[in-house]
């Protein structure tokens, strides 16, 4: 099983995140972000780690509008784990990994 961080999307978040099978992580961000840019290898080292145990996936929220606004996100980085489609932990604001993966309790 490839242990990739995939791009989602207004378009098939419905179908790869509410209704996966695994948990999601979802890293919401945008490229002019400083922070984001430093959490993004850490969402990228969790995915490969955890492959088969977490699905991990970002979602860009200035292509993704719609998405970011109907869960509210108001700062950026957000990361928040979804579990059969409901969400189960929110992050905000970079970290490090350790930190992370605890907040997530993976």
């Amino acid at each position: 099983m490839s242990a990739e961080v995939i791009e989602v999307s207004d378009a098939n978040f419905q179908g790869e995140v509410l209704e996966s099978e695994l948990p999601v992580i979802v890293d919401f961000w945008a490229a002019w972000c400083g922070p984001c840019r430093m959490v993004g290898p850490i969402v990228e080292e969790i995915a490969k780690e955890y492959s088969g145990k977490v699905k991990v996936a970002k979602l860009n929220v200035d292509d993704n509008k719609e998405t970011a606004t109907k869960y509210g996100i108001m700062s950026i980085p957000t990361i928040l784990m979804f579990e059969k489609g409901d969400i189960a932990k929110q992050v905000v604001g970079a970290m490090p990994k350790s930190a992370l993966i605890k907040e997530l309790g993976i």
